[in-house]
């Protein structure tokens, strides 16, 4: 029952987020509200990036603009809900640790336009020697 529920709330998400742009945004709410009734019913966590896209107070589902004004101020993403007005602030960058046994926060760049959610690489990859080049004549 949990793994059916938890398919469900993906779908409505889904739904949701190919209803909001179009004429009937309402739909889009009710999608939202139906995914977190399910996901209470059987205990169902929703994944992190379906919690970034509701309002928790009316069940809005945000789109930039039109539902939900975000901000970046000292760290932080403030999203305001244009239909209820709860705010929420979410922490920008994380704590890593650098050098021996000190942590330092590590501020990533940010796109304003994708809401602050990407999260760039901080080292590019390292590459490997190949078998051809660590032997030894």
């Amino acid at each position: 029952m949990v793994r059916i529920a938890q398919e469900r709330v993906t779908d409505l998400f889904g739904l949701a987020q190919r209803a909001a742009p179009g004429d009937h945004p309402e739909l889009a709410d009710r999608y939202v509200r139906l995914a977190r009734r399910i996901g209470m019913r059987y205990n169902v966590r929703l994944l992190p990036e379906f919690r970034e896209l509701y309002c928790r107070s009316c069940s809005t589902f945000w789109v930039e603009g039109r539902t939900v004004r975000t901000r970046l101020r000292d760290g932080h993403r403030v999203r305001t809900c244009l239909n209820c007005g709860r705010v929420r602030r979410t922490r920008v960058g994380r704590s890593v640790p650098k050098g021996p046994g000190g942590i330092e926060a590590d501020l990533r760049p940010l796109l304003r336009d994708e809401g602050a959610l990407i999260d760039f690489p901080s080292e590019p990859p390292r590459e490997e020697p190949s078998d051809e080049e660590t032997e030894e004549p």
